[in-house]
Parts: C-alpha cells; sequence; structure tokens
C-alpha cells in the first residue's frame, strides 16, 4: 500500500511581530526523525555504547590510548587529573565521564577479572552503592602490564588510525588485543533501542578455549570454558541447558549466589561474596525489609564490617536458628541470590550484533589474523628497504675507490648521487644511502660487516612471505600468543561452580509458615483481628472504635489468602500470617496501613478464600449487576495488589462474595423487593465489567 503523503501546512506569519519577519515552515514529522533523531540514534550505538571486537567502548580505548601515549606503560604513576585532562583531546564528554570511565577500568574499583588501571588511592568498590570514589586530584594511577598485549602491535600497521574530533591528531579505530578482551572484560551498554550485557570470562580459560577452537572447530566450548567468572566471586548454580543456551545465542541468564561462613561461637553467618548484579545496600536494605515485615524472625541484626581486608556482612542470628534454613530463606528471598541477564550484543564492522561465545570467537579470531597479516606485512616491507639499500652497498664493495673517487672528483654537492648511481647501476635510494656513509666507516671491513646481512635478511623475507600464504602459520602464531598470555596474566577462577545443587535448594520451597486454626474479624472501620480458639474462649466481650461493628467474621487457618476490596477500586491480596496474633481486647490490625494503601483508601469488604472458588456480586446505583468469578483476581506472580477490581462506570451499591449459587433478595429505592437466583446473572470474566441490567 503506497504511503500516503503528509498534509503541508502553509506559511504563517505571526502579525503581533513588528518589524520581523517570522516564518513557520512545515516539516514532516518522519522527516524530522530521518534529519534529527537517526543520526543521534546511530552515534550513541556505534560511537559510545555498544562494545566493538577488540572488547572496547570508544571512552576506553581513547583513554587507555592516551595513558600509553603519556608513556605510562613503563613510567611511574601520575595524578588522575593529569591523564584525565589529556584525554579531553579525545574525549570530549567532560572531565567526569572520563574520570568515571578510568575507576570502572581500574585495579581498585574492581569491576573488570583483568584490570587495565593501575590505581593508588580510594576509587570505591563496585559491590557498594554509596562507597564513592575520591575526586581525580587525589588519586594516581598507570597502566597495568597486562596493557602491554594491547599495545604490543600498535606501532606495526596493526590498525587503522582515525582523527580525532577536532582533527588535530590521529586516534586507533580499534586496539590490537593479542587474547580476547571481548569475552574477559565485562561491559554494559545502552543504547538507543538496544542494550549490551556482556559478563566477563577467566583469562586464562578463554585463552585455552581459543587455543582449542583453533585447533578443532568442533571443539566443545563447555569443556573448556565451564562459565562465566565473576569479580566479586560468589557461586553460579550451574545449569548446563541456560548455558549452552547462551554459549549458542548469546542470551540467557546465569544464577550467581554469595558465599557465606557460619562462626558457631558468636552465632553469627559471615557474608564475604555477593552476586556481581548486586551491592552491599541493596541486600541491607531486604534484609531490614524482611526483619520489619516479620518475615525474618531468626535475624537479630545485620552490619556492614566492609574492611580493607575486603567485603563481609554479619547477620546475628536469634538463639535456635538453624543457619542453614536461615540463608536459604536469604538466598530466596533478598539479592543474595541473583541472575545476570547475558546479551552479547558487539559492534562486528559498524553494525551491532548479538552473538554466541562460538561466534564472537570467529569473529575475534578472523578480526586478530588480519592483525598479524598486517604486521608481517609491516615487517616484511622494512626488511625489504633495509635488503635493498644492503645490495646497493654490497655493489660498491667491489670498488671502495672508486666510490670514493666519484664523490672527491664531484664538484656540485647536488651531483654526487646522480654520479654514483652511473658509476654503479644503484637507484636513488641506494645511492643516498651509499652518499650518506660516515667517513669512519668507508672501509672493507665495515662494508663486509654490513653485507653478511643481506642473506640473513633473504631468509627472513622469505618466511615473512611463507606467513602471509599459510593462514596455518597465522594461527599458531596466535596460538603462541594466547598461551604466553595465559601462562603470564592467567589467575584462578573467582566464583565457584556448583554442580550439583541440593534438591531442597533447587526446588526452592515455599516458606515455611505454621498453619494452625484461626478466628477472623473485620470491622466496619477497616480492622483487622486473627484470634487462635484458644484466645477466643479466654477472652470475654470484643473491643472496637466506638460506632465501630464487626463487618464479617469466620473460622480459618493461618495459611488462608485475604483479599481486601477498597473504596479506589483496588484489591490487595494478603495472608492471614501476614498479620501478628491478636487478642479480643485490643483493637487489632488497621489494613490501609499494614498493606500501605494510598491516601484516602480504606478497606470495603474482604473474602477469605483458600482455593478461589466461587464468585464477587457487584450491584451499581443504576441497575446493573456484574458477576465475576473469584479466579480472575488470583495471579501466578503472587501480586499483592490489583487494579480495576471492579467498575467505575456508576456508583458501587453493594458488593458480596458467594461460594455457590443462591437466591438473591434485591431492595430497590422505590420500595420494592426483586427475587433473582444467581444463577441468571450470566458471569463475566474482566473484573472491571459494567455488568448486566437486573433492575
Amino acid at each position: 500500500m503506497p504511503r500516503k503523503k503528509a498534509p503541508e501546512i502553509k506559511k504563517t506569519v505571526d502579525p503581533n511581530v513588528v518589524g520581523l519577519k517570522a516564518e513557520v515552515i512545515s516539516q514532516p514529522i518522519t522527516e524530522t526523525l530521518e534529519q534529527n533523531y537517526m543520526p543521534y540514534a546511530m552515534s550513541v550505538i556505534v560511537s559510545r555504547a555498544i562494545p566493538e571486537i577488540d572488547g572496547f567502548k570508544p571512552s576506553h580505548r581513547k583513554l587507555l590510548y592516551t595513558m600509553y601515549k603519556m608513556n605510562l606503560l613503563t613510567g611511574g604513576r601520575t595524578k588522575s587529573a593529569n591523564i584525565v585532562g589529556q584525554t579531553m583531546r579525545l574525549n570530549p564528554h567532560g572531565d567526569a565521564a572520563i574520570y568515571e570511565t578510568m575507576v570502572r577500568l581500574s585495579k581498585g574499583y574492581g569491576a573488570l577479572l583483568t584490570p587495565f588501571v593501575d590505581s593508588k588511592g580510594n576509587f570505591g568498590k563496585v559491590f557498594s552503592r554509596d562507597m564513592s570514589y575520591a575526586a581525580s586530584r587525589y588519586t594516581e594511577a598507570k597502566l597495568a602490564p597486562i596493557c602491554a598485549e594491547l599495545f604490543g602491535d600498535i606501532d606495526s600497521d596493526t590498525v587503522d588510525f582515525v582523527d580525532n574530533y577536532d582533527g588535530s591528531m590521529k586516534e586507533p579505530a580499534l586496539l590490537p588485543t593479542r587474547f580476547p578482551n571481548v569475552l574477559v572484560s565485562a561491559n554494559l551498554g545502552i543504547a538507543v533501542g538496544m542494550a549490551s550485557q556482556i559478563c566477563g570470562f577467566n583469562l586464562e580459560e578463554v585463552c585455552r578455549t581459543t587455543i582449542a577452537y583453533l585447533e578443532d572447530p568442533n571443539h566443545d566450548l563447555l569443556s573448556t570454558l565451564p562459565a562465566p567468572d565473576f569479580p566479586t566471586g560468589g557461586e553460579i548454580l550451574y545449569d548446563r541447558d541456560e548455558m549452552a543456551q547462551i554459549y549458542r545465542t548469546g542470551r540467557g541468564s546465569v544464577k550467581v549466589r554469595a558465599r557465606w561462613r557460619h562462626l558457631p561461637k558468636e552465632n553469627i553467618i559471615e557474608i564475604y561474596e555477593i552476586p556481581y548484579s548486586t551491592t552491599v545496600e541493596a541486600v541491607i536494605d531486604k534484609v531490614a525489609e524482611l526483619v520489619k515485615a516479620g518475615k525474618l524472625r531468626e535475624v537479630a541484626d545485620m552490619r556492614d564490617e566492609t574492611d580493607l581486608s575486603g567485603l563481609k556482612l554479619a547477620i546475628d542470628l536469634k538463639r535456635g536458628a538453624d543457619p542453614e534454613q536461615v540463608m536459604q530463606k536469604l538466598f530466596r528471598l533478598t539479592p543474595l541470590c541473583d541472575s545476570f541477564a547475558c546479551n552479547f550484543n558487539i559492534l562486528i564492522a559498524g553494525n551491532p550484533r548479538v552473538m554466541g561465545v562460538g561466534e564472537i570467537l570467529d569473529k575475534w579470531i578472523a578480526w586478530r589474523m588480519e592483525c598479524i597479516r598486517r604486521r608481517v606485512f609491516f615487517d616484511l616491507q622494512k626488511k625489504r628497504a633495509k635488503l635493498h639499500l644492503l645490495q646497493g652497498l654490497g655493489k660498491i664493495l667491489l670498488d671502495i675507490d672508486r666510490a670514493i673517487a666519484i664523490i672527491r672528483n664531484t664538484e656540485r654537492e647536488a651531483d654526487v648521487v646522480p654520479n654514483l648511481m652511473a658509476g654503479f647501476d644503484l637507484d636513488e635510494v641506494q645511492a643516498n644511502f651509499v652518499a650518506e656513509i660516515k667517513l669512519r666507516n668507508i672501509n672493507r671491513e665495515y662494508i663486509l660487516k654490513r653485507t653478511e646481512e643481506i642473506e640473513e635478511l633473504e631468509n627472513a623475507i622469505a618466511d615473512l612471505e611463507d606467513i602471509l600464504k599459510r593462514p596455518a602459520r597465522i594461527n599458531k602464531i596466535i596460538m603462541k600468543e594466547l598461551g604466553d598470555v595465559a601462562k603470564k596474566y592467567g589467575k584462578p577462577r573467582r566464583c565457584e561452580i556448583m554442580y550439583e545443587i541440593p534438591a531442597s535448594e533447587a526446588e526452592e520451597p515455599e516458606q515455611q509458615i505454621p498453619d494452625y486454626p484461626v478466628h477472623l474479624f473485620f470491622t466496619r472501620d477497616g480492622y483487622f483481628k486473627k484470634i487462635t480458639p484458644q484466645s477466643l474462649r479466654m477472652s470475654g466481650e470484643q473491643k472496637l472504635k466506638d460506632g465501630d461493628e464487626v463487618l464479617f467474621t469466620c473460622e480459618s487457618t493461618n495459611s488462608t489468602e485475604l483479599l481486601f476490596f477498597t473504596n479506589h477500586r483496588q484489591v490487595y491480596k494478603s495472608h492471614a500470617y501476614d498479620f501478628a496474633d491478636s487478642k479480643a481486647s485490643v483493637l487489632g490490625d488497621y489494613v490501609a496501613s499494614a498493606l500501605g494503601m494510598e491516601e484516602g483508601e480504606v478497606p470495603l469488604y474482604m473474602v477469605v478464600t483458600p482455593d478461589y472458588k466461587g464468585w464477587m456480586l457487584f450491584l451499581y446505583e443504576n441497575g446493573k449487576c456484574a458477576k465475576v468469578p473469584l479466579s480472575s483476581y488470583e495471579t501466578k506472580q503472587n501480586r499483592r495488589k490489583l487494579l480495576k477490581a471492579y467498575s467505575d462506570k456508576a456508583e458501587l451499591a453493594f458488593m458480596r462474595f458467594i461460594p455457590e449459587e443462591t437466591e438473591l433478595a434485591i431492595f430497590t429505592t422505590n420500595n420494592r423487593l426483586l427475587l433473582v437466583g444467581s444463577a441468571l446473572i450470566p458471569e463475566k470474566a474482566t473484573r472491571d465489567t459494567a455488568g448486566v441490567n437486573v433492575v
């Protein structure tokens, strides 16, 4: 179907503007998006948020290259503020953004398994939300030793160089990393319409896996690269099917949980490693919330005792509490067990692609082979040029005296090179080289030593030419470099892999709630009481607020589910065990406060249900009645609050839960009575249905 042409808007002139010709020029919205928004979106995707095959975003690359040019790979540390200032020649995004990039790459912050910045001073911690890093004028940094594997080939024409933002200097388009840094360094980027989230892998495992993959393209990656590795440690709950999906598609999630130990003397649980995707503050806030809600009665206190020795969260247990059961409950209810969502989105030749681990290795190997070809060709050209000069030097070896005579008898300096070219059949480059030889070196011994290098150079050139012709030799070079990197910089895994998870942990059972008989009471003013039969027998009259009365009472159990319908047409779901046992002599819990209802919101009706069977009847002032099955309020996600519990088309006159079909007696404002069976009212699955006319 042809697209409709956008309607044209005529140019208008504002009559209130005197002496000026103010014009409003029309522009279709599609053209505005294409000219303004799309370039911005592509810039964020290509030049900011998504990493490339070398494993770096542009901001990382600009910072590290600036530090390399400042001789911070071999020299001492310098102030971070100095590095930030120098980096602004390549990165115009401001000093704060540049310093944040440096912090994330630093050893002190701990966000990477193989940090590239050797830092000194307070750089904060990745596992803390509130532990901020010091200002750049107080900290110092240099490049970590592993950066030698990033920049070792950069001066051998292995990568392209492009202009910086103002064209005043050149910067590398990629860094010629000698190992698959794209898999080793964790990366997170949010672009426009897409994102990237890459988990880190152990450096030694990645190098060994790449070597095995080069030797055998059908190599089982999981055998040598079993799972990701995170700098904060923890335990990976291994799921082979999920891991295989990540390796195949680049998408999936890895479940990681904290590591802990129990100190029996003090009755304390110490947590010393937490998942990479959470923070200490998030864990403490969640535990405090659960303790306040009465869902962690075994915990007496929790403290953050992190110091220079590392992370440490201390949990004081109450007497008699089982630490194993407490930790299983914490794993279920807090971020101490969390999932890292993987999205391996990488820029390949300027195009974002989501790839699995095998495909990423294919792309990296192809790119690294091209880097080595360029390096070998660069070395080949240099050796050919040197051989060419030495071959010219060899020609004058036969008659050094004649060469000296030609130079001595030439009157004009400009004629020296042409006369040497004619006298010894040299080209201009060779003649220039001969003419520049120092007077002290014009002897037979010097020239013989230099010309002896010709055979060595010829052999080296033949070897380099053979490398360019045979991809297998390039693969061997890559494998040797990977082996050297693994041997020199490899470290043990930080994360322990839990291959066998006990059934009690894998099933994640529901919270153990004691179940016992209770009597439930709900009053007109919104108070709720849960009283045990023993307490009820011992008590006297129910205590209520002045003017309040009990609207609903029933016998049930502590595990039954409660639904509170409110005047804001919402329903709040909870269980009887969410409320503490009460007595007849107290007012009970005010439901609006206990369930965190909105301002001005009060509960109107309570339903007690163990199985969501039955119906809700809603009668409205316009004479309509809605019959909604109670199962419409059941949710798989255990949501605590549901909107649109009933219709807002008319004022509600009455609501009632009926467990089975029954007869209804409906009184009208004209003092009339209508008898109708509930079975005659059609059932509507939509909660906020307007109902059908009954009166």
